[in-house]
């Protein structure tokens, strides 16, 4: 109503202003002479103007009439389309500057002006390839998604279109939560474009939320074959995917092929934990214990871990705490430095019953960097060595509110896993546990909690005993128990807070 309004006002103006120069033209003396050929024409100042409208009308009427003649020209001459296109050209020319007003549109975020102005172009030009895609988008930007979804289907019908049509469709599908429909439409685009990489990540990542590992693998050589991603990147991803081909080859119950798979996933990336213990383990099970070991020996020269060296336990089930330490000493010279390899030999030494020498191998892992592991191992070490119950009791005390230590943790989102597995169950990315320390403990790992299963037997419990005064005590220190262990004392027994065993903690650190 206002713009109406307005363009009436305006249109009053313009009417207004000929009619006041009109006027003055009237009033004006003088005019203007023209002499040629001996004829003299005397125009007043109004029929000057008038004139020299005229004139330019006559210019632009002869230019068209040229160019209309020049395209008669080449009809005759054969060019069948030459007529069309000088009819067309106007048209043309109004539906690329439409067209190009448009793109600056939705470039500028101006959705509802681009679709008109798609509409106004897609009414000049013949050009459905690039209005159609205009239109799509622009309903896109304003949140019309059914008229983008109409956009994006007339773009199917064309084929050099088709493959825009699909992915618009997919990726509208993605956003919609279908990803039955958005993997089949991925599929297809990938069909018309294997080198797209987008597309590709689509699928792979859609692949792998299916569990489709096959075709994940498939689309990752790919992926490698047109260039899109590294090659020592490619081996890592491929050992995943073969890692959970495999694990759910196992839970299908076919022991060969998991087999299979799983040593192939270890030789595609040794350092992958999770696949050298399913390697090893398919070793255990064929009797082939030189080569769990020799698998389990080179993950952990490249990242020691506690599930390596539960694996490296279940070779041999039935050695002596001494026979599993003596053993264990060549696993641990791989990286005698590394945290993991102190922790495993101090709670080899507490099943050993070597106090001494586990408190030893701990060092100063309790104090630089306590966590619930650590802060377990040395109650364990204190019990052993004798210590009072307030001593043991402070070091637990200290473990349950303590850090988780290092957990499967997601690269992407920080989502900590209990273990490990190919796709994070928070934000869905392919390929992004890492074990290591996490922001906040939010799950707690079975191994940070309980000892590996090396340390067999249970610490007696002392808590019913009566305790001596700290003079008697320090003479007749009791033995170390028989089987040990580093469970908390009974629900009843009583936890002293941390600022009771204040004076009584840096014995326990020496």
């Amino acid at each position: 109503m206002l713009w109406s309004l307005v363009k009436i006002v305006v249109f009053v103006a313009m009417v207004a202003a000929a009619t006041l120069g009109a006027s003055y033209l009237l009033d004006m003396e003088g005019g203007v002479l023209i002499a040629m050929g001996g004829i003299e024409i005397n125009l007043t100042p109004l029929k000057a103007v008038i004139a020299a409208v005229i004139l330019v009308v006559a210019v632009w009427l002869f230019l068209k009439l040229f160019g209309l003649l020049i395209a008669l020209l080449h009809f005759i001459n054969g060019d069948e389309t030459a007529l069309s296109r000088y009819f067309d050209r106007n048209r043309e020319r109004k539906g690329f500057d439409a067209l190009s007003e448009g793109m600056m549109a939705l470039a500028s975020g101006e959705g509802r002006k681009a679709l008109s102005k798609a509409a106004k172009a897609e009414k000049y030009l013949d050009r459905p390839e690039l209005t159609t895609l205009l239109t799509a988008q622009a309903a896109e930007q304003v949140g019309d998604k059914a008229k983008a979804e109409q956009a994006y289907k007339r773009l199917l019908a064309n084929e050099k279109t088709r493959f825009v049509g699909v992915r618009g469709i997919m990726k509208q599908k993605l956003a919609a939560g279908d990803t039955d429909t958005a993997m089949a439409l991925a599929e297809k685009a990938f069909a018309l474009k294997p080198a797209h990489e987008e597309v590709q990540d689509t699928l792979l990542k859609l692949q792998a939320q299916k569990s489709d590992w096959k075709g994940a693998r498939s689309t990752l050589k790919a992926k490698l074959r047109h260039g899109t991603m590294p090659r020592d990147v490619h081996r890592r991803r491929d050992a995943v995917l073969a890692l959970s081909e495999a694990k759910d080859v196992v839970a299908e119950d076919s022991t060969i092929e998991a087999r299979e798979a799983a040593i192939e996933a270890n030789r595609l990336s040794p350092d992958l934990v999770p696949a050298a213990v399913m390697a090893a383990k398919s070793y255990i099970a064929q009797g082939q214990k030189r080569n769990a070991t020799r698998v389990i020996k080179k993950a952990w020269e490249a990242a020691p871990h506690p599930d390596l060296a539960a694996a490296f336990a279940a070779i041999e089930p039935d050695e002596t705490p001494k026979e599993r330490l003596k053993r264990f000493n060549t696993l641990v010279k791989l990286a005698p430095k590394h945290r993991e390899s102190r922790l495993l030999l101090a709670e080899l030494n507490i099943a050993a019953e070597d106090f001494p020498e586990a408190r030893r191998a701990l060092g100063d892992l309790a104090s630089e960097s306590p966590d619930a592991r650590t802060l377990t191992i040395m109650a364990a070490v204190e019990r052993g060595e004798g210590a009072p119950d307030a001593i043991v009791k402070g070091w637990l005390a200290r473990a349950v509110s303590a850090p988780r230590g290092p957990q499967w943790t997601c690269e992407n989102c920080h989502h900590i896993h209990a273990a490990w597995t190919p796709i994070c169950d928070n934000c869905g990315a392919f390929d992004t546990l890492a074990w290591k320390t996490g922001p906040t403990a939010e799950v707690q790992s079975g191994v940070s909690t309980a000892m590996l299963p090396l340390i067999v037997g249970s610490i007696e419990d002392k808590s019913a005993e009566s305790v001596e005064e700290p003079e008697m005590a320090a003479e007749t220190a009791p033995e170390p128990a028989a089987e040990p262990t580093l469970g908390p004392e009974p629900e009843d027994a009583e936890i002293l807070p941390p600022e009771d065993t204040r004076d009584e903690a840096p014995r326990a650190e020496k």
